[in-house]
């Protein structure tokens, strides 16, 4: 996922004032302006703010929340064209993929918690075992205040995404954006504002603060009542290791090395223009990227054939409505570097380059050849490490068992896909992925299924976003015991009777014990203790 680390271009320090970002576009390097640093006190005082505004928002009803956000849609609806604009200045990406990775999927996530948001936020009846005279109830009450710490490869999405099921569960919102993408945040602060303001709520309920990794450090600490992160598996230690001291519950959202399994009986052009969607979305700075692409023996030949040529046809340079790049520039310049720096490595250990390989237009900014690699190896660096460039990595499979056993082989688990035919064998092969998802013969859209739950495991992260469990994530879930009959009769444990533990012994043997004759024993022991204890009491 995104990095943190201050320095040059698009995030660069003033060195007259520190307290500053210098906001520059990657694809083109023309400086955007300046954003000021938000240090603890003001992160503090964020906080302070959102919790204020967050107790008429917790009190709102459920179909007042939901009104705000169909506003909130209409707003975003009205200035997708401006959205984009800012997105591709800030992030270098294409206005195609701002459209359809930024707005769409906003867009589809307000969509699904207007329809759905209210039935699963509703309270829940449920059994209430052997106290039939109660009425058990689960109840989703907002935590409070949700702090959101975004990465920089989408820089809409990743702030609005978290943020609704946030707001549409009852909480207030504090947002740190990366410094790569800092720019852009204060049209999004507006977008916020201006709904909340026309529907009679405080701005105050999501606030945006921007900085490095102090701001981020003083957010985990500032009491909020939890955390999203989406970000690096380094990072991600480090946010969970500051939330200990308050206990503050975290949702990691981490890296991943997906694999997608190609079968020798895949349809070519539907895998090859998976993978080319897998590996090239956002110039592969996608936590879902297809970093490893498995290609069976049988189609390999035909496979690698057609993904050449189709990626030495790809256009690539600055976004303009008059020019329609292919693969955009790279948001960060340590990202370029690491890029750069995993593709030598893995050439100087055997790889072969296909296509790329290569920086380019540094004239104008900064652009990481379309690649493709193969001759690669499971113990190479570039098969087991997060990479979040365009570089698609070709490795030659048997058979399935041997497609598992490498898909399997990183200590990431977030996405995954497989592209077969046979809808039997592509379940069986999904089956024994270990990952937070598997989409069959189609890439990336587990994500927009928005009743589908989305995270990972293993070293991808823990917790969900979207869908059901991903909103009641945002709240508190509490369990409560109501009457059903009333009973106004005291249970008496004290003091303790003679006959109480052979008859507690005598209950539980009559209501769990399996066959008919040990139950019937157990009953015949309830009633005589009864009797005793009875007896005792007289």
């Amino acid at each position: 996922m995104g990095q943190s680390t201050p320095t040059m271009n698009n995030a660069e320090r003033s060195a007259n004032d520190p307290a500053t970002i210098l906001c520059h576009d990657p694809a083109t390097r023309e400086r955007l302006g300046e954003v000021l640093v938000d240090d603890p006190e003001d992160v503090q005082e964020a906080v302070a703010a959102s919790r204020r505004a967050q107790r008429d928002w917790g009190a709102a009803s459920l179909s007042q929340r939901r009104k705000v956000l169909e506003a909130l849609l209409d707003t975003v609806l009205r200035d997708a064209d401006a959205i984009c604009e800012e997105v591709v200045r800030d992030s270098g990406k294409t206005r195609e993929n701002a459209m359809l990775g930024e707005v769409w999927p906003v867009c589809e996530k307000l969509r699904w918690t207007i329809a759905h948001g209210e039935r699963h936020l509703r309270p829940e009846t449920v059994s209430s075992g052997l106290f039939v005279h109660k009425k058990a109830v689960v109840e989703f009450h907002p935590l409070g205040v949700i702090g959101v710490i975004c990465p920089w490869n989408y820089p809409f999405q990743n702030i609005f995404g978290p943020t609704i099921p946030a707001l549409m569960a009852g909480n207030g919102v504090v947002i740190k954006v990366s410094e790569w993408t800092a720019w852009s945040s204060r049209r999004f602060q507006e977008i916020f504002d201006e709904v909340f303001a026309a529907a009679g709520y405080s701005k105050d309920l999501v606030r945006i603060v921007n900085g490095y990794a102090a701001t981020g450090k003083a957010l985990v600490s500032s009491g909020v009542d939890s955390i999203i992160f989406t970000g690096s598996m380094q990072n991600g230690k480090r946010v969970l290791e500051a939330s200990v001291e308050r206990l503050t519950p975290v949702i990691l959202e981490l890296g991943g090395k997906d694999p997608m399994i190609v079968c020798d009986d895949a349809n070519l052009e539907q895998a090859v223009h998976a993978a080319l969607n897998g590996v090239f979305i956002n110039s592969g700075q996608n936590c879902m990227s297809a970093e490893r692409i498995l290609v069976f023996d049988g189609i390999y030949e035909s496979f690698e054939t057609r993904v050449v040529e189709m990626t030495r046809a790809l256009r690539q340079g600055a976004s303009r409505k008059d020019g329609r790049p292919d693969v955009a520039a790279i948001v960060s310049p340590l990202q370029l570097d690491l890029i750069e720096k995993m593709v030598d490595e893995a050439v100087k250990e055997g790889a072969t380059v296909l296509v790329g390989g290569h920086r380019v237009l540094g004239e104008q900014g900064q652009f990481f050849a379309p690649t493709i690699l193969t001759d690669v190896t499971p113990e190479m660096a570039i098969m087991r490490e997060e990479m979040f460039g365009p570089v698609m990595v070709l490795h030659r499979v048997r058979d399935e068992e041997q497609a598992i056993e490498v898909a399997n082989g990183t200590e990431f688990g977030l996405s995954s896909t497989v592209m077969s035919t046979d809808a039997k064998r592509a379940r069986r092969i999904a089956g024994r992925i270990v990952a937070g998802s598997t989409c069959i013969n189609d890439f990336g859209f587990c994500y927009m299924a928005q009743d589908l739950p989305f995270g990972g495991v293993k070293g991808s992260g823990y917790g969900r976003l979207n869908g059901r469990d991903g909103l009641r994530a945002c709240t508190n879930i509490k369990s409560t015991l109501r009457d059903r009959w009333p009973i106004f009769k005291a249970n008496k444990l004290y003091p303790v009777g003679r006959h109480d533990y052979d008859l507690a012994r005598g209950a539980i043997q009559l209501i769990y014990g399996r066959g008919l004759s040990k139950r019937l024993s157990a009953l015949k022991d309830v009633v005589e203790l009864g009797l005793r204890s009875r007896r005792d009491r007289d």
